[in-house]
């Protein structure tokens, strides 16, 4: 396993840290001083501002957790990667396909996002 496939695992995991203060160190482990963050609907910069993205997503899919889809195809400083958002060992309701850029610090200086599959309503 590369060392960029292991920064998308904590980066994932990130995602579903919900005590504020792990969440935190989570965020700045895996992303770049001034690191960006964009998807059809935020696009942020920081580490204050993706921290507030990840708490805003966990309290609109309470319980839920996000998992890798698949398998991360990385080349040079590039990583893609499917990952879905759903309960435990249930069927994703939510689905996107990023893509991360690392940064020379080895943390993820871009990520941009896609998302796939959105329930009605969210």
């Amino acid at each position: 396993m590369s060392d960029f496939t292991e920064l998308v695992e904590r980066y994932i995991a990130t995602w579903n840290e919900t005590d504020p203060t792990a969440r935190r160190a989570g965020v700045e482990a895996v992303l770049a001083e001034g690191g960006t963050y964009t998807d059809p609907l935020v696009d942020v910069a920081g580490h204050d501002a993706f921290d507030a993205t990840v708490a805003a997503v966990q309290a609109q899919f309470p319980g839920l957790e996000f998992r890798l889809g698949g398998g991360v195809d990385t080349h040079h400083d590039i990583a893609r990667f499917t990952w879905e958002l759903g309960p435990e060992g249930g069927e994703a309701l939510v689905v996107g396909f990023d893509v991360a850029v690392r940064g020379e610090d080895g943390r993820i200086r871009a990520v941009l996002g896609f998302l796939d599959k959105v329930p009605a309503g969210a």
